[in-house]
């Protein structure tokens, strides 16, 4: 659960510095957010996937729930009433590196309180995936998910205020290189800072470089498939949402390392769609 938006990708040769014009050599208009992406990569790999997250219907949500709907990711919105366009992004894609930069909007202004009958949408679930960009009701529903005995995964992106009543509710915390947990703590200290909160299986990814994992007095690196690089755009959330899938049969460290096929493979192609069709399923 977390945040939907509408991505605007496009593939350019370069950033356009200030006042220049470029033309786009490819584009494309998709559903995108973190828990968004990882959701659709659920749902491809082979498990049905419900993403909870505020739209509203503007008139450009219907493009949104067109794709979600194309592929097959069930919505809950939390803000059914709003008029307000969605969250908007924009993304350009560097084709001689596949490198993005993204200009966003994310949640700010569509922070929801729980409502009432948030314990309906744990039933029936096996695992769930928060990203921090509804911190209110992720905190809900991490606690009712840990009481029932769900599993809780937290995407930690990069820190966000509220996360530390989220982080001590999860059972794997998966965080990226850049995240740093209030006071700054070095990227070598945040596993140690991690468990220090109670969370039993965490772990760090950098990129293609290996990704560090800890559960308790053990811990490892896992070797990230090398690939010639498109975009990585999406690469992130496809991972934390094979994780979610894989974690369900494999012990973590394999659940990791099936993950990191997965988003190795997202970034051999341009946007967030076209890698779904021929995923490495084992």
């Amino acid at each position: 659960m977390g945040l939907t938006t509408l991505d605007c990708i496009y593939q350019v040769e370069h950033v356009p510095a200030a006042d220049e014009k470029v033309v786009a050599q490819d584009s494309l208009l998709v559903a995108g957010g973190p828990a968004t992406n990882a959701a659709v990569m659920f749902r491809h790999l082979g498990n049905e996937a419900v993403v909870v997250s505020a739209l509203g219907h503007h008139p450009v949500t219907s493009l949104i729930r067109a794709d979600l709907a194309a592929q097959k990711v069930q919505l809950i919105d939390l803000m059914p009433d709003a008029v307000a366009p969605p969250p908007l992004s924009t993304i350009l894609v560097t084709t001689a590196t596949g490198e993005r930069s993204v200009v966003s909007r994310n949640a700010v202004g569509r922070q929801v309180t729980p409502p009432g009958h948030w314990g309906i949408w744990l039933e029936g679930v096996d695992i769930v995936l928060i990203d921090g960009h509804q911190m209110a009701l992720g905190q809900a529903i991490a606690a009712g998910a840990r009481q029932r005995g769900i599993p809780v995964v937290v995407d930690a992106g990069s820190w966000k205020p509220g996360f530390e009543a989220v982080l001590p509710l999860a059972s794997q915390v998966i965080a990226a290189s850049r995240f740093r947990t209030p006071p700054e703590t070095t990227a070598p200290g945040t596993l140690e800072t991690l468990q220090q909160w109670g969370i039993r299986e965490v772990a760090i990814t950098s990129g293609a470089e290996p990704i560090r994992w800890r559960r308790g007095d053990t811990q490892g690196k896992i070797a990230v498939p090398q690939v010639s690089v498109k975009d990585t755009l999406g690469a992130g959330d496809f991972f934390h949402g094979a994780f979610c899938y894989y974690r369900l049969t494999l012990d973590f460290p394999e659940a990791l390392a099936a993950a990191a096929g997965v988003a190795a493979h997202s970034c051999q192609f341009f946007g967030t769609r076209a890698g779904l069709s021929n995923l490495p399923i084992d």
